[in-house]
C-alpha cells in the first residue's frame, strides 16, 4: 500500500502531464494553470486510499481520481468569480489575471475535461457517472443555500448542516465511494466508505469554521476573523443568534450592520460574545461527534484495520488535530 504522500506526488506528477494541446490555447491556459496553483489534493488522494484498501495499483485511476479535482477547481474558479475574490492560493485568480468573460468559459471547459477524465475509467462507468453528476447537482444546491443564507438572520443549525453537506462534504464522500467502485469492492463497503468521507466533510467544514475564529493564523494559513468580518453565515454565527440573550442578539445586530468599523475592534467584540455564549464549545463538540461517527462507518468496511491505518491517518491529518 500507498502512503497519502506516495498518492499526492503520483496525482500532481500526473496533473502536471496532462495535454492542452487544443485550439485555441487561450482557453485552456486558465485551467493549466489553475491545476498547476497547488493545493492539498485532498479529493483525489481519499479516492486513491479508498481505491488502495482493496487493491494494490491506485495509478491505474489517476484519471479518475484527477477529474474530480478538475471538477473541484472549476467550483473553485467559479466561486472566485461570484465572490470577485482577487487572490487563490497566494496567486491571481483567473478573472482577475485574464478577465471574467475568459473565466466563465474556461470553467466551463474544465467541467466537460472533469468528465471527459471520468470516462476515461475502465469499468463501473454507468454508476460512476451517475454518482459523479448526482454530486454535482447537489454541490450547485448547497451554494445556491449559500447565497441564500446571506440574507437571512433566521438560518437554523440543521439548515446549515445540510447546506455544508451538499456544498463541501458530498464530493469527498462521491471520491471514497468511486475509489470503492473501481477496486470492485463489496457495495456495502462501498457505502460505509461514502458515509464515512461525509461525515469527515462536515467535520472538516465545521473545523474551517472554528478556525476562522480560533485558530493560529500561522497555522491556519490565513489571516482569522474573515467570516465575522464578512458576515458570512457560518456555524458559529448560526448558534450565536439561535442562543443569544436580547442584549446579545443586539450587540451582534449592532456588527452586522455596521459598514464603518474597524476589523480588529469587530473581531475581538464578536468573538467575545461567542465566548460568553460557549459557541467555541459547541463547535469543538460538534466537529468531534462528526469525527469519531465517521469512524464508526470507517470500522464497518471489511478490510483489516492494518489495510485502514493510512486512510484513518490522513483523516486525523485533515482535522489538525486528534479526537
Amino acid at each position: 500500500m500507498k502512503t497519502a504522500d506516495e498518492l499526492l506526488q503520483l496525482i500532481n506528477r500526473y496533473l502536471d502531464s496532462l495535454p492542452y494541446d487544443r485550439k485555441p490555447a487561450s482557453l485552456y491556459a486558465p485551467i493549466k494553470y489553475v491545476l498547476s496553483m497547488g493545493g492539498k489534493r485532498i479529493r483525489p488522494t481519499l479516492m486513491l486510499l479508498a481505491y488502495n484498501l482493496f487493491k494494490d495499483d491506485p495509478e491505474k485511476i489517476l484519471s479518475s481520481a484527477c477529474a474530480l479535482e478538475t471538477y473541484h477547481n472549476y467550483t473553485l474558479l467559479h466561486d472566485d468569480l461570484m465572490d470577485n475574490a482577487d487572490v487563490r492560493r497566494g496567486q491571481p485568480t483567473v478573472h482577475k489575471k485574464w478577465n471574467a468573460n475568459l473565466a466563465v468559459l474556461s470553467g466551463d471547459s474544465m467541467l466537460v475535461l472533469a468528465y471527459q477524465r471520468m470516462t476515461e475509467c475502465d469499468s463501473h462507468l454507468a454508476e460512476v457517472l451517475r454518482l459523479f453528476t448526482e454530486t454535482a447537482l447537489e454541490i450547485g444546491e448547497g451554494q445556491q443555500m449559500d447565497m441564500e443564507f446571506e440574507t437571512r438572520n433566521d438560518v437554523r443549525e440543521e439548515e446549515y448542516i445540510e447546506m455544508i453537506r451538499l456544498k463541501t462534504s458530498v464530493l469527498l464522500a462521491c471520491a471514497m465511494k468511486i475509489g470503492a467502485l473501481l477496486a470492485d469492492a463489496p457495495a456495502d463497503d462501498a457505502d460505509n466508505l461514502y458515509r464515512f468521507g461525509e461525515k469527515i466533510g462536515l467535520a472538516f467544514q465545521l473545523q474551517d469554521d472554528y478556525l476562522d475564529v480560533y485558530g493560529d493564523p500561522a497555522v491556519f494559513g490565513k489571516a482569522i476573523g474573515g467570516d465575522i468580518v464578512s458576515n458570512k453565515k457560518t456555524y458559529m454565527l448560526i448558534n450565536a443568534f439561535n442562543r443569544a440573550d436580547n442584549a446579545q442578539r443586539a450587540e451582534l445586530e449592532r456588527w452586522i450592520r455596521a459598514t464603518d468599523f474597524d476589523r480588529h475592534e469587530k473581531v475581538k467584540a464578536v468573538t467575545g460574545l461567542y465566548d460568553e455564549m460557549g459557541i467555541d464549545r459547541l463547535a469543538q463538540q460538534k466537529i468531534a461527534g462528526y469525527f469519531n461517527e465517521s469512524k464508526t462507518y470507517l470500522d464497518r468496511v471489511g478490510v483489516s484495520d492494518e489495510r485502514k491505518s493510512e486512510l484513518m491517518r490522513y483523516a486525523q491529518r485533515m482535522m489538525k488535530r486528534r479526537y
